[in-house]
């Protein structure tokens, strides 16, 4: 495995020495946010991690390596560079094979966090199932992937341009426990509310650590779903939200975008007609889930 890995010094010191470590996507730098906020906001991540006692992990996939630990330099690169590759699984052999740049997916960053023994990862939101998957089948690797890696997940929720119901009908079916940091409703992204009861509920970072103990110990492979709500200051009504979220999926649909090019589109879409707050609660939301990250990871680590 050591032909495709590469772990950045510090972070492979830091793994060898039991210290907390927080793994981070990078497809939030390359399809998720313009330059330069994409860098700025990357790199305060990190900072935030680090200021809350654990070592940032951004990972990448760079020169036919899944990186470890990306330098300022490579999300730099990442943030400015056109035509990197949005890898989820079933493009991380090609875009390795090939020598390509590739941002890493919710699904990638977690096998390749594996891959390095990091424990706990960061991101916005994870993928789900699509709205209309009922014809169309879409349904994000990510859920698939979390049924299996034994990675725990902070985000602040499903993104709330999917079918956030049958999204935790699927986690359920997969086993994946699904619980909401202090509150007993369920986030959408951007707004606090989906409207939905959030399964399970803990309010600490040191309750959370010892149900992932837990659930590993006793052999029970996969993710664990940390939903972070955001902030009510920064939240956005779920309503208006979902006003803008049907606008997109209609702009979606009459420029025939598919794949996984339909959700950096519709986010686009949103930040543009939301005149940059959806831009700035995805910022907030974000900037949160790191913090809880490493708390989280300090206390699994100890």
């Amino acid at each position: 495995m050591n032909e495709y890995l590469h772990i950045n010094p510090e972070f492979e010191s830091a793994l060898r020495s039991n210290k907390p470590v927080v793994a981070l996507e990078s497809t939030i730098i390359s399809h998720g946010m313009p330059y330069p906020k994409n860098v700025e906001t990357a790199m305060r991540v990190e900072q935030i991690v680090r200021d809350n006692g654990a070592v940032p992990a951004t990972i990448g996939v760079m020169n036919g390596k899944c990186v470890v630990g990306m330098t300022k330099e490579e999300i730099e690169t990442f943030g400015k560079a056109s035509g990197v590759w949005k890898v989820s699984l079933r493009d991380l052999p090609y875009v390795v094979s090939q020598t390509l740049l590739g941002a890493t997916t919710v699904a990638a960053t977690m096998r390749i966090a594996s891959m390095a023994g990091i424990k706990i990862f960061v991101t916005g939101g994870i993928g789900g199932v699509h709205r209309g998957a009922e014809n169309t089948m879409d349904i994000s690797a990510d859920l698939t992937e979390m049924a299996q890696t034994n990675v725990a997940v902070i985000s602040a929720g499903v993104k709330s341009i999917l079918d956030i119901g049958l999204t935790l009908e699927y986690l359920e079916t997969l086993g994946i426990p699904v619980l909401t940091v202090g509150s007993d409703e369920f986030p959408s992204f951007y707004s606090r509310e989906s409207g939905y009861k959030s399964p399970l509920r803990l309010d600490t970072p040191e309750a959370i650590a010892k149900l992932l103990s837990a659930k590993w110990s006793m052999g029970l492979n996969g993710s664990v779903m940390i939903a972070n709500p955001l902030s009510a200051e920064a939240s956005i009504d779920r309503n208006e939200m979902e006003g803008h979220i049907q606008q997109a999926l209609n702009a979606a649909a009459t420029a025939g975008i598919k794949g996984k090019e339909v959700t950096p589109f519709l986010l686009k879409y949103i930040a543009d007609h939301t005149m940059g707050e959806s831009l700035e609660a995805n910022i907030a939301l974000i900037c949160s889930n790191a913090a809880l990250g490493a708390k989280i990871a300090g206390a699994y680590a100890s």
